[in-house]
């Protein structure tokens, strides 16, 4: 049976406007990246200077600063997964390397899932990677929100069944079939380099009697995720599913441009949808040229989440409702 084919409505751009979004920058592109990276080196730094030089709690609140900003690690594996942040694509290939590494990513298996992700979105069974109705409640929030231990737990139990070969979730076996060898490899070989780096690091840096350093590098994943759980849940959550309009699936928000910096931008979800190709640091053009067909888009993440409680308050009360976000009446042309 060949592979099912989705219409999906795009605003229409001229071809010129579209080939300018396209565009890569190895100059953009390292802003963003090597900003990210050192914002995170800069903290990381901080956590460790204050450990030998202030008190007990500057060093606890520098902690959590540090996994605040180390959280989005997804979001950079997800941009530089794409091949568009950088022109030159081996510099693509390095950096996504580097930050999967950071957050124990297995970048080889998120690159086929997201793939899907993105040509079915919410489209079951055909994408498995978010599946509606979403629900996101308080204790979610703080049970993984501060320090993650459901998240170690689940990031140990994953290393190790991949590592030995077993692709047990009926999503995986949907994009990696047995039957495929050659699909698996890739998989199995990154979580065996996670795992011995990491292991690397925490052994040397006990060795070396550097114990905060494994907590700061191989840790930082596992705590300070509040920002991070609350900017990035927002994407399809209280959208609807099996529709042929990204307007429809996905979510816009307006955030502060620190929290859009740190987020990659996918803060623009609808428009990253609609046009996948176009780099991160471009889809705030891409939103000004196509708002006039977006839905209002809640501006912050107070706004956003009030949004959000009061379509899953419906849902408990009708467990078929979906949010249908309204559309304006098309018009021609939008702001440059």
């Amino acid at each position: 049976m060949p592979p099912r084919v989705i219409q999906w409505y795009r605003t229409p751009l001229d071809r010129g406007t579209l080939k300018a979004l396209h565009e890569r920058s190895n100059w953009l592109g390292a802003l963003q990246t090597l900003g990210y990276l050192g914002a995170i080196t800069a903290t990381g730094a901080t956590v460790l200077y204050s450990a030998n030089h202030w008190p007990l709690w500057a060093t606890v609140l520098l902690l959590g600063l540090h996994g605040t900003v180390f959280a989005f690690q997804i979001n950079a594996v997800h941009e530089l997964g794409h091949n568009t942040v950088f022109r030159t694509r081996w510099l693509n290939g390095v950096f996504v390397r580097i930050f999967a590494f950071l957050g124990w990513i297995n970048f080889e298996a998120f690159n086929v899932s997201h793939t899907r992700h993105h040509r079915y979105t919410l489209h079951q069974p055909d994408d498995l990677e978010v599946v509606l109705p979403l629900r996101i409640g308080v204790s979610f929030f703080l049970t993984r929100g501060f320090i993650d231990l459901p998240g170690f737990w689940q990031v140990l139990q994953d290393k190790y069944k991949r590592a030995t070969g077993r692709f047990d979730t009926p999503w995986l076996r949907a994009i990696f079939p047995a039957d495929q060898p050659d699909k698996r490899r890739p998989v199995v070989c990154w979580t065996w380099i996670l795992i011995l780096g990491h292991t690397a690091i925490i052994a040397g840096s006990f060795y070396l009697h550097l114990w905060l350093l494994p907590v700061v590098i191989s840790g930082a994943a596992f705590y300070g995720g509040l920002l991070f759980l609350l900017t990035n849940s927002t994407q399809h959550i209280g959208r609807q599913d099996d529709v042929p309009d990204f307007r429809l699936c996905c979510r816009t928000i307006l955030l502060h441009p620190v929290l859009r910096f740190l987020y990659w931008h996918m803060n623009f979800h609808t428009e990253h949808h609609m046009y996948a190709a176009v780099p991160c640091y471009r889809l705030g053009r891409l939103h000004r040229l196509i708002r006039h067909e977006l839905p209002p888009c809640p501006r912050g993440l107070f706004q956003t989440w009030k949004q959000i409680v009061a379509i899953q308050r419906r849902q408990d009360l009708d467990p078929g409702y979906q949010y249908i976000a309204p559309l304006p009446t098309p018009s021609v042309g939008g702001e440059g």
